[in-house]
């Protein structure tokens, strides 16, 4: 009862004690609780267990991780087969496209010295790398020559490969790069190509060619004076579309608009905009600077 009493009224000199044992031990000791631990040659048990508990669960696990990468590959497999590589299921997202120009290097600013070739040759170089597939002989021998004004559909099964119109590089004229292979840098006239974003099935303007048009975003509307629109008034005719997809549609080039801007203020940040213009175009959404219009900059230098 004394001794009852005492632990009752002492709990914790038992654990002290149990802890003072277990500092007394030296590390030879612990060497040899730990190496009797990872194999134990009375018991033959290792980290525990025998050979025969460690196959066991072993089968187990190897049982049960297969049972759920089947079950995973399974599902998957069945949702692939609801979705067609060649189109979107989803499209509502993406109806109104958005755009780009061409050349892009260090941003939306294009910022050059007519006097210092070095400063605008990276745009001419990356011009002429991004027209190669819009050579002549390249569209000639790839395409096919297509009605312009009318939308150019194509029926058949979704898998089989489908044509594509030719758009030659001359129908850029003076931003072709082939008379001026400078596209105008040169003599502080730039040229900057702009394209609509690919959309699988789309049909812009509904019916009637979207048009391209530029002013000063924020300043004097003096600052850009004159822009000139190439192939036609700056329009994407009909016959481009609808695009029908990567897989199918394998020689596509995007249509392309330039824009030469012939007479900027020099010495000058002159902030574009250039917006699409036509039936089911959105271009005033101030959260998205690329939904239907591009904005940039020129700073041209003597």
């Amino acid at each position: 009862e004394n001794k009852h009493e005492e632990k009752v009224q002492n709990p914790d000199r038992e654990e002290n004690e149990t802890r003072a044992n277990m500092g007394s031990k030296t590390w030879t000791d612990l060497a040899g609780e730990m190496k009797m631990f990872l194999w134990n040659p009375e018991e033959r048990t290792c980290l525990g267990r025998t050979a025969k508990s460690w196959g066991l669960i072993l089968l187990f696990y190897f049982v049960f991780y297969t049972c759920l990468a089947g079950m995973f590959a399974f599902c998957l497999y069945v949702m692939l087969l609801t979705l067609s590589p060649y189109t979107p299921r989803y499209r509502d997202r993406v109806s109104p496209p958005g755009v780009m120009i061409r050349p892009y290097l260090n941003g939306f600013t294009i910022a050059f010295n007519v006097s210092q070739p070095s400063t605008w040759q990276p745009y001419v170089d990356s011009m002429h790398r991004f027209l190669e597939a819009y050579d002549d002989k390249v569209q000639e021998e790839k395409n096919i020559e297509c009605v312009s004004g009318q939308y150019f559909i194509q029926g058949g099964n979704e898998n089989e490969e489908k044509k594509a119109c030719q758009f030659k590089r001359s129908l850029l004229q003076n931003c072709s790069g082939i008379e001026d292979s400078t596209f105008g840098y040169s003599k502080g006239q730039p040229c900057i190509l702009l394209k609509m974003n690919r959309i699988i099935g789309y049909r812009p303007g509904a019916g009637v060619p979207v048009r391209v048009d530029c002013k000063v975003l924020k300043g004097n509307e003096s600052d850009l004076r004159s822009v000139d629109f190439y192939p036609g008034n700056g329009t994407f005719d009909l016959m481009y579309y609808p695009y029908y997809g990567k897989f199918t549609h394998v020689n596509y080039t995007s249509p392309l608009v330039a824009m030469h801007f012939t007479d900027v203020r020099r010495n000058y940040l002159v902030p574009i905009q250039c917006r699409l213009n036509g039936k089911g175009i959105i271009n005033d959404l101030n959260s998205d600077r690329f939904l239907g219009r591009i904005i940039f900059t020129l700073s041209i230098g003597k």
